[in-house]
């Protein structure tokens, strides 16, 4: 064993030690053991910082983008309301909803998914009676499991893709993956849905001393094209209802009717007072093609409208060639400030304090939108309703008031009248057509990803590009939806990686596996790969197993004398499926609180799921990618 070869197991011992002590962030141990490694001279000085423009942290971080401008265009609300079942038993429902949970981790990352789909888990928990760990888990590990199916769905797939490019067998598609994927992901989804949530043990979430804010009660307009108009108040009821979202009211040429029949003909121009949890108003406005009321022109803002298009222009000069481009030029950067200000707009929910000025006073009272640029969207009140209408209702001391408006007229407005913003959280109201729009330019970017007409790098770059362009992804929201911690872990575990390999270390690992445990079989070797991996990656990051655990795999099958794709997806399987621990996946320790879990808890489902994950994976891949 050479001075090298003793020098990075030392640094994969250290790292791994703490990446189990928790101490430091995962992203900060990688980066340190880069350091160190560049240091010693295991990693070229010049080499140090090469995994930033890695192609698969390129992917990762534009996936991260993508997957949070579907979840902003209200795309996967639709599918939500689509897919999960309104009234079935616990099995089938926690079926669907990890089902719906492995789909949606197949084109979008799968920690975005499982963030998404939690507070749905939650409330499903809440409906069928459940301790919301029961749900919980079934979901974090569904996540796991879709996220394996395709090149984009978790980072490690990303990470083996471009290890095979060493190989000289060029890089795995988009959907190489799939069939391995799809095989474990089906069989074990349908275990864990069926079977495996009655192993969950029952504990209580510990995080219920957050500040909730109830329901809002909140005025939405039936515009041309919604699918109310024409329809009976029963029938929009039946379809609210989807959201969780009930009809308190109704306001029809400005007559307030507080318990409207549901035999009512709802027409264009209607009002609906709605009572609705903030989470749930993008579901409720896009089931029924419903628009916030202040979104709507007021009348001023209307009538003044009207006047400047029936007032003739007056002609002051005559006009030049030079003049009518400087005017051209002028209205392009007119709008483009206006633009700059809609991608500023934001919403925020704004508490009420006792002292505040603006106790007892309303929107209308204090000129909300002409003085501060501010819609006051909806609000909560505990305990209490009011159909009043929502501009002139009288604001109490403990209200919660959803406001939009840019982020400085919200802290101006907060400041001027004593109120305290609370903690942001996933409020969105939808933008109309932009959902398709987000699920087109993504198809797109998978399809020709798939026939492989550009690396993925590079089409989902465009993908993100096509995002902003559009307003689907808001600029000021650019950098803030990627985890940077885990772009941070794979840029500096990937020359780290690099290093196992240079010194030889690999080699000797996975000669020393093949000569005391597999004996040179090569179907032995492959399983035990994959279990290896499997419990580094209980352990140790799911993306820093994949890139130690690539060159050890690679150089088994050369030893062998076998084809390098079967071990290379091994290893793609194993360091996906963390399911043993809370700190192998980010899934695990996302649910890890409001599950209420201990660390002890994810082995009793987690062990029975591996064992499924072996005995299905290592048949399918040993058919699809033969030795």
């Amino acid at each position: 064993m050479t001075s090298d070869q003793i020098l990075i197991l030392a640094v994969l011992a250290a790292v791994t030690a703490m990446f189990l002590w928790g101490r430091w962030r995962h992203d900060l141990v990688a980066m340190g053991a880069l350091l160190v490694c560049v240091l010693t001279g295991l990693v070229p000085g010049n080499e140090a910082f090469s995994g930033f423009g890695h192609p698969a942290v390129i992917t990762v971080a534009c996936v991260l983008v993508l997957g949070y401008g579907l979840l902003n265009s209200g795309a996967v609300d639709v599918l939500v309301k689509r897919i999960l079942p309104k009234s079935t038993g616990p099995a089938v429902s926690i079926l669907a909803l990890i089902g719906l949970a492995a789909l949606l981790s197949a084109f979008m990352n799968n920690v975005g998914a499982l963030a998404l789909l939690m507070p749905v888990a939650i409330q499903m928990a809440a409906k069928l009676e459940l301790p919301p760990g029961k749900v919980l888990m079934p979901l974090a590990f569904g996540s796991i499991l879709g996220g394996m199916t395709t090149l984009i769905g978790t980072p490690p797939n990303l990470i083996v893709s471009e290890f095979r490019a060493t190989t000289d067998a060029g890089v795995f598609h988009m959907f190489d993956f799939t069939p391995v994927g799809v095989s474990v992901a089906v069989l074990g989804t349908v275990f864990v849905g069926m079977i495996g949530w009655r192993l969950v043990p029952t504990r209580e979430r510990t995080d219920t001393g957050s500040f909730d804010s109830g329901t809002y009660i909140s005025e939405v307009r039936i515009v041309e094209g919604s699918k109310a108009v024409g329809k009976r108040l029963r029938e929009a009821e039946q379809m609210l209802d989807e959201a969780d979202a009930q009809v308190i009211g109704m306001i029809r040429h400005d007559v307030r009717i507080s318990a409207p029949s549901c035999s009512h003909m709802l027409a264009e121009g209607d009002i609906l007072v709605i009572e609705v949890e903030p989470e749930s108003l993008a579901t409720a406005l896009s089931s029924l093609g419903l628009k916030l009321e202040e979104d709507m022109p007021t009348e001023t803002e209307a009538e003044s409208v009207a006047e400047a298009a029936q007032t003739p222009p007056i002609v002051m000069k005559e006009t030049t060639h030079a003049d009518a481009e400087a005017d051209v030029k002028n209205k392009d950067k007119n709008k483009d400030k206006d633009k700059s200000k809609q991608d500023e707009i934001l919403i925020q929910e704004l508490v009420v304090t006792p002292r505040a000025s603006l106790t007892g006073r309303s929107a209308t009272d204090i000129d909300l939108r002409s003085r501060y640029g501010i819609n006051l969207l909806a609000i909560s009140r505990q305990g209490r309703r009011s159909i009043r209408r929502l501009r002139s209702i009288l604001i109490q001391a403990g209200d919660v008031l959803l406001m939009q408006g840019t982020p400085e007229a919200l802290s101006g407005f907060a400041s001027d009248f004593g109120c305290l913003p609370l903690a942001p959280r996933d409020i969105r109201v939808p933008k109309k057509g932009q959902a398709l729009t987000a699920v087109l330019i993504m198809a797109i970017a998978v399809g020709a990803a798939a026939f492989g007409l550009f690396p993925v790098a590079i089409l989902f770059a465009i993908a993100v590009a096509a995002y902003i362009v559009l307003g689907i992804v808001p600029l000021r929201s650019l950098y803030t939806t990627i985890d940077w911690s885990v772009i941070v872990l794979l840029a500096a575990m990937l020359p780290v990686a690099g290093a196992v390999a240079t010194t030889g270390t690999a080699d000797m690992i996975a000669r020393f596996l093949l000569d005391n445990i597999t004996q040179g079989h090569a179907v032995l070797g492959l399983v035990t790969l994959m279990v290896v991996t499997m419990f580094l990656s209980d352990l140790v990051n799911n993306a820093a197993t994949a890139a130690v655990m690539c060159p050890i795999g690679i150089s088994a099958a050369a030893q062998l004398g076998v084809s390098a794709d079967a071990f290379l997806m091994a290893i793609a399987v194993g360091a996906s499926c963390a399911f043993l621990t809370p700190i192998g996946h980010q899934n695990n320790t996302l649910i890890l609180g409001p599950g209420g879990f201990r660390f002890g808890d994810y082995w009793r489902l987690g062990l029975m799921l591996e064992v499924i994950v072996v005995l299905v994976s290592i048949p399918v891949i040993l058919w699809v990618w033969p030795l």
